[in-house]
């Protein structure tokens, strides 16, 4: 169902007056402050992921309004230390996104999402002075493997990339034969510095193919556990501890678990 754009402020309107009214009276709401939610938000935010990686609609409704909460309560703190309120954030976003879409609010002309793209980073770095680097905006507590792919995918905006996807097999072979190298020198320091290489070529890979590692990392994890609770399942069934079966064993069950995921 679409609400009107009325509907919408009014609603929004509700969300402010409420979390006044918790700010004031609750006595958990009333204590909290940046360093308080911040751990808060950074849950918020991976179970609205995991809710959009279910599918379920429902779950991503709630976890948007929690997170919306926190962009609402951060804002009121930030208001009773005369730093800025809810409006100011609005303002800010609102301005940001005219600015990085010269195409839609200005006479820039595009003709693909790539040059879209392109334009954003660069009118990124036209930002404070232009003394902003390419891979500043990418955050330093950003989970290491999206980390990766934010990286990559900054470079390949400024210009720096492969001419030619099928390139990157060259290179993940590359860093697969430096790899087994240092395996076979035991130097535990550099086979995880090598394994790192590995791991980037292949997140550059997933990208150049168009496939988000992070999805595809736990596509693969919710298909093991799957498969790894009919193996335990199939344990019970035969009334034996998981670890007395063989790996003969195991390896049966486990291709009989394929067939149902």
């Amino acid at each position: 169902m679409e609400h009107t754009l009325e509907e919408k402020k009014d609603a929004f309107a509700r969300l402010l007056q409420v979390m006044d009214e918790l700010r004031l009276k609750c006595p958990w709401d009333s204590k909290q402050t940046f360093d308080s939610l911040r751990t808060l938000t950074i849950e918020e935010v991976y179970e609205l992921s995991n809710a959009i990686s279910e599918k379920d609609f429902q779950d991503v409704k709630k976890e948007l309004g929690d997170v919306l909460l926190h962009i609402v309560f951060y804002s009121l703190i930030a208001s009773e230390n005369q730093l800025f309120d809810i409006k100011d954030v609005c303002d800010a976003i609102c301005e940001k996104l005219i600015y990085r879409h010269p195409h839609i609010f200005s006479d820039v002309k595009v003709s693909s999402a790539t040059e879209v793209e392109q334009n954003w980073e660069q009118l990124k770095l036209k930002e404070k002075g232009g003394n902003k680097r390419v891979l500043q905006g990418v955050p330093d507590a950003l989970p290491a493997l999206v980390k990766a792919y934010r990286i990559q995918d900054k470079a390949r905006s400024a210009g720096f990339d492969w001419d030619r996807r099928e390139q990157v097999w060259a290179k993940v072979k590359e860093e697969i034969q430096e790899f087994q190298s240092e395996v076979e020198k035991t130097d535990m320091e550099k086979m995880e510095a090598e394994f790192g290489d590995l791991f980037f070529s292949l997140v550059n890979a997933a990208r150049l193919y168009d496939i988000n590692p992070e999805n595809a990392l736990e596509r693969t994890n919710k298909k093991f556990i799957s498969r790894f609770n009919y193996l335990e399942n199939k344990a019970k069934e035969l009334d034996r501890p998981l670890k007395s079966l063989s790996l003969e064993e195991m390896d049966e069950i486990w291709e009989e678990s394929k067939k149902e995921f």
